[in-house]
């Protein structure tokens, strides 16, 4: 039995309550389902800026009315401090802040909103969870980090210089982090997110990930831009392998807290071997699409290549991933085929 195994037979035995901050978005959605299903009480919040409430309501139809039932909704803003505390206001166990302003092209346009939503509100459910005494804290960090250093795979501690004022905000998060816990004993883990994918994940707006915008494009027989040459690579993280490790990092040890750790899969596919993988595992959902790709110039703060080491997350947490890219895409589909109404 693998730890996570472990850890959901243990859960379902014992339950406990978490906070997922972001409950409405991506990934926050997924890790609500996942976390009713295995008979957990949620406090979930959301300001709705980048969430939806369709999200909830796909939620709330995957899982049992008694399992619904332990899930309580809060609007409101992490950079709002009371709001903070009154999601902390009902004895929880666990802290899973995902809320934050993704999207480097956002932060380049917008640095001060991201910024505010970025820093001011992680800092904010920081101080709230240390009051509050939660067990444990564990907040999405972001790959974006390890800015200009070249080195591939990407080791946790060797990062570079930040690329965009998003990088910025995602560093400054692990800074607060460590100050925590050494000023006030308040260790928390943070988890250096590589190219998450899978259900959920918005395919429109200016800011839309590139699997989502790209199924989204081909199913409805839009045209499909690549920045730069298509060989840019990325380690692409299915939403699975994500709720895995956020699940590993709540319950983990102490000994194992004060420290980040990357989420991915240990691997990289260039832009030009996804557009074919998409385009595959649509034909499996009985979806052809023949259109070539359009090649534009590079997008502005990109890293060239990135890709992660795996194995401190392997060895301290137990992770082990069960998506690799191909696999993560094929179960994604479906999902695009039947929102996109295609």
């Amino acid at each position: 039995m693998t730890r996570y195994e472990q850890i959901k037979t243990e859960l379902r035995t014992s339950p406990k309550i978490w906070l997922v901050t972001g409950v409405a978005g991506f990934i926050g959605s997924n890790l609500l389902e996942h976390l009713l299903k295995l008979n957990q009480t949620v406090i979930g919040l959301d300001n709705f800026a980048t969430g939806h409430q369709h999200n909830l309501d796909e939620v709330q139809g995957l899982v049992s009315a008694e399992h619904w039932a332990n899930f309580k909704f809060i609007e409101g803003d992490i950079r709002n401090y009371q709001d903070c505390e009154r999601a902390l206001a009902h004895n929880v166990d666990y802290v899973l802040h995902q809320a934050a302003l993704g999207s480097v092209p956002r932060s380049i346009a917008d640095p001060i909103t991201t910024n505010a939503a970025n820093i001011t509100g992680f800092l904010n459910m920081l101080q709230a969870a240390k009051e509050a005494n939660v067990k444990s804290f564990t907040y999405a960090a972001s790959s974006s980090t390890y800015g200009d250093h070249p080195a591939l795979p990407k080791v946790e501690e060797n990062i570079g210089n930040p690329l965009s004022p998003y990088a910025v905000t995602k560093y400054v998060n692990e800074l607060y982090a460590g100050v925590y816990a050494r000023t006030y004993g308040f260790k928390t883990i943070g988890l250096r997110y590589f190219n998450v994918f899978g259900q959920r994940q918005d395919p429109d707006g200016a800011y839309a990930a590139v699997i989502p915008k790209w199924t989204a494009a081909m199913i409805k027989g839009d045209d499909v831009y690549i920045n730069g040459d298509g060989e840019t690579s990325r380690d692409f993280c299915f939403i699975e392998n994500t709720v895995q490790m956020n699940i590993l990092a709540a319950t983990a040890p102490d000994g194992a807290k004060d420290d980040v750790y990357n989420v991915a899969v240990g691997d990289r596919t260039t832009l030009n071997d996804l557009y074919v993988a998409i385009q595959n595992a649509l034909k499996e959902c009985d979806f052809d699409s023949t259109k070539e790709p359009i090649y534009r110039d590079f997008r502005a703060g990109d890293v060239r290549h990135s890709q992660a080491d795996i194995k401190k997350a392997e060895n301290k947490l137990g992770y082990s991933p069960e998506y690799p890219i191909l696999k993560g895409i094929s179960k994604a589909m479906p999902w695009y085929k039947v929102f996109l109404k295609a």
